[in-house]
């Protein structure tokens, strides 16, 4: 029997099997340049780092329902099947009994063929595939170290892993290709892919005057890019623009709201009704009021605060530096880091009446003044005003049925023919907001 202990909140590391190491070069993909971090490695994961991290995330979690164990990139299958197969093996070596573990996988679905579909899909891997809308939105950044576009590639993994049962969901970034066509993104993912998982990660490169010409070039390989770190005010040219985000999540949510309630998971709206129904602690960490328990794990046993902010300055543990993982997460530069995101909101954030659904956002956007001029503005602050003025109605709605036991897909006969509010002006009135 298994000593119960005090636990501690739970935490999700996301491993890097392969480091930065992928198959294709997205110029927007700045984590490419985190190769620099480790010249000379052959960014493989040793047996020890796997067992490492393995044993250190099932024995921090014994006693919760589910631990997560995350694999992303870089492009993880690049490690080959063998590699996942040892992972699985090692699972069930180290797992207690009655432990559940539920595997998954970040991927940009080129490499999936019916060899790996059958394998995700007999120990239930949850696969995510990177994929940013119709072919000539996707192609815009996505392509291979040739400058090969990749849509084609993606969608074929994508009906593999369907064709095989896989459970997958579609991450896509919304960007300055697609950011006018919220709409057309959302109903090419759910109709002719027939996605039901989305997540949508707005792009946002900062640059300083001197970086910004090297990273309008793009990160892919053989260009003279300098490692990204979080640092400078100024933005890539690929970067969605804050009014833009806010549109094009207005516009996904308006489809969403008449139609797929129930139907169709996408993660930002499900952040948000966990807080309208004052349940914050089970949405994203972007909105959460403290950040510091989604980690990243590199290939050689490093821990960095963040996948966004893996640097020198945020390296905060490696696997073999003699403490456990709970340890290096629960450290006092760790816990700093966690705190800092709420202790360094500005005023204008902290009076703002929609603070309880947004905290200021990631930190790793906030680098904009207030009209005031104090730093720790969102870059997004615009767009996400916008956005969650927009959803406030319907999101108090859905609460109201969930609270008195019914389904918030009620909502959806409540605005199945309600005209779509002039949305340009509610986010151009936010951003003028700022501007003054």
């Amino acid at each position: 029997m298994v000593e119960r202990r005090d636990l501690g909140r739970p935490f999700h590391l996301m491993a890097k099997p392969t480091g930065a190491i992928c198959n294709l070069d997205c110029d927007y993909c700045f984590f490419l340049s985190k190769e620099q971090l480790y010249p000379g490695s052959p960014f493989r994961m040793p047996e020890a780092v796997l067992e490492a991290y393995l044993a250190g995330l099932l024995d921090a979690h014994r006693g919760m329902d589910e631990v997560v164990v995350a694999f992303q990139g870089g492009e993880p299958t690049m490690m080959g099947l063998e590699f996942f197969r040892h992972v699985v093996e090692i699972e069930r070596r180290l797992a207690e009994p009655g432990q559940v573990v539920l595997n998954t996988l970040q991927t940009n679905g080129t490499l999936i063929d019916d060899e790996w579909a059958t394998f995700l899909s007999e120990h239930g891997f949850l696969v995510g595939v990177s994929i940013d809308g119709p072919a000539s939105m996707h192609d815009a950044y996505r392509h291979d170290k040739g400058g090969k576009p990749t849509f084609d590639r993606v969608v074929r993994g994508i009906e593999t892993l369907a064709r095989h049962g896989v459970e997958w969901n579609a991450l896509t970034t919304v960007n300055a290709a697609n950011q006018d066509h919220g709409r057309d993104v959302y109903r090419f993912l759910r109709e002719d892919l027939g996605a039901t998982y989305l997540q949508f990660i707005p792009i946002v490169e900062r640059a300083t005057p001197h970086t910004l010409p090297l990273i309008s070039a793009g990160w892919g390989s053989g260009v003279d890019r300098p490692l990204y770190v979080q640092d400078g005010d100024l933005v890539s040219e690929r970067s969605v623009a804050p009014d833009a985000y806010g549109r094009f999540m207005i516009d996904v949510f308006d489809e969403w709201i008449r139609r797929d309630v129930g139907e169709v998971f996408v993660q930002a709206f499900d952040t948000a009704l966990a807080h309208w129904l004052d349940m914050p602690e089970i949405g994203l960490c972007v909105h959460a009021e403290t950040c510091g328990r989604s980690l990243a794990l590199e290939h050689n046993g490093d821990v960095y605060s963040c996948d966004h902010f893996v640097e020198p300055d945020h390296l905060v543990g490696n696997l073999a530096d003699g403490r456990t993982l709970l340890q290096i997460v629960d450290g006092d530069k760790q816990r700093a880091f966690g705190l800092a995101k709420r202790d360094s909101m500005p005023a204008k954030c902290l009076a703002c009446d929609v603070k309880f659904a947004c905290y200021g956002g990631c930190p790793k956007d906030r680098f904009t003044l207030t009209d005031s001029g104090e730093p720790g503005l969102n870059y997004l602050c615009a767009g996400y005003l916008a956005f969650f003025h927009h959803i406030d109605e319907p999101m108090r709605a859905m609460a109201a049925r969930l609270r008195a036991g019914g389904d918030a897909a009620d909502v959806m006969t409540l605005y199945s023919t309600t005209m779509t509010p002039d949305v340009d002006a509610v986010v151009a009135g936010h951003a003028g907001e700022e501007r003054q």
